[in-house]
């Protein structure tokens, strides 16, 4: 039986993020294919805690602590202290156990980016 997790790693063979997969999620799929300013559009369009954290896990792996921190601030999280995968992992943890990873995608404009 495949888990949920492991089903998101395997979806990223496909050309494209799985149907009716949420902001969020998409922005982490992205990532994984190595295409920042995809994820990072993604993460910008999911105006909540979900969509601020992979904000934040993007600015930090990018390098912009700065931008991360104000990013974490708005997720609710600690910065993470940790490798950039492990970060990556707990978050698509979270997404999924939250029911976040499926969920329609949220558009909205946030001011600060």
């Amino acid at each position: 039986m495949t888990t949920a997790g492991e089903a998101f790693r395997l979806s990223l063979s496909a050309p494209a993020p799985p149907a009716g997969l949420g902001m969020a999620g998409q922005a982490l799929w992205w990532d994984a294919k190595d295409d920042w300013q995809k994820a990072h559009e993604c993460a910008q369009a999911q105006d909540d805690a979900a969509g601020a954290w992979v904000h934040a896990y993007l600015h930090r792996k990018e390098g912009d602590l700065a931008n991360a921190g104000y990013w974490y601030r708005r997720a609710g999280k600690p910065v993470a202290a940790g490798s950039l995968a492990a970060e990556w992992d707990a978050i698509v943890g979270d997404l999924l156990r939250d029911g976040q990873a499926d969920s329609p995608a949220q558009n909205s404009s946030p001011s600060e980016r």
